[in-house]
């Protein structure tokens, strides 16, 4: 088969344009097919066509989740941890138009970890001599920028982690703009970073001040909490799950003084009585 050979997607039999194919392991997808995928799998290239079916089914059957989704705490800020406490589900998403974007709805239970991963970057700064030459500081200096990102590993088919950044751009504290001439501060790449009275008075890097700014504390906090909300919704529902798997022991009913083993709502299985309030 030739590289300019029409192709036709496997999975709806569209007819694929010139630079709208996407390979599969044994078989093409077109563009508007890729796109109902999930947004965290990442396998397309090492996935079936009967794979990526089995997927588009279950990305549709999502759609009716995320009609009945009811949102009860929302955490962050671009994209955003939606909770439904009450059904105990949960999904990720950056999208206002819920219904158009249909997020993968996943059960608090699906979660098996969750951590806040920081990036940091570092940029050395430079001076500019009289003849408009760059040159290290002795010893040298450098600029410090951050990012925040969420990683939350999930038992799913078709992915086991979601990761996303919490900020829009890298947190860097980057207030001042700094003036040209010999005493100017310059990065390597030629942009104004940094604060100038901090480094010109010997600072060596600007990074505990950027780590102890209102914008970083911010996403770190950010991040803890959506976090410890993540983790401690699981731990809830594991501990519900483990404490009604539990062997269910006698007791004495209060109300008629049977021997009883309460049932799934804690009442005596012959009198109907609450045996545990």
């Amino acid at each position: 088969m030739g590289l300019f050979d029409k192709k036709y997607c496997d999975i709806c039999g569209a007819k694929i344009g010139l630079l709208g194919n996407r390979k599969l392991e044994d078989g093409n997808l077109c563009k508007n097919c890729a796109a109902k995928l999930s947004p965290w799998f990442s396998d397309r290239r090492q996935s079936t066509v009967a794979e990526i079916g089995e997927q588009l089914s279950y990305r549709e059957a999502n759609r009716e989740k995320v009609s009945a989704f009811r949102t009860t705490r929302t955490l962050g800020e671009r994209t955003k941890v939606l909770l439904d406490e009450d059904a105990g589900l949960f999904m990720v998403t950056a999208a206002r138009n819920l219904e158009e974007a249909n997020p993968d709805v996943m059960a608090f239970s699906d979660v098996t970890g969750c951590k806040l991963d920081i990036e940091e970057s570092r940029t050395e700064i430079e001076y500019t001599d009289a003849e408009g030459e760059r040159h290290s500081f002795t010893p040298r200096r450098y600029a410090y920028s951050y990012d925040f990102y969420i990683v939350i590993h999930v038992n799913n088919p078709y992915f086991n982690e979601i990761r996303f950044q919490l900020n829009g751009s890298a947190v860097d504290n980057d207030e001042e703009t700094l003036l040209d001439g010999p005493d100017a501060l310059r990065t390597s790449r030629g942009g104004l970073r940094a604060k100038a009275g901090a480094m010109r008075g010997g600072a060596v890097s600007n990074a505990e001040e950027v780590r102890s700014s209102v914008e970083y504390r911010q996403y770190e906090a950010m991040g803890q909490e959506i976090r410890d909300a993540l983790l401690q919704v699981r731990q809830q529902v594991r501990e519900e799950a483990a404490a009604a798997a539990a062997p269910k022991a006698a007791v004495t009913c209060p109300y008629c003084g049977a021997t009883t083993t309460p049932d799934a709502s804690g009442c005596c299985e012959y009198c109907g009585g609450a045996v545990h309030g």
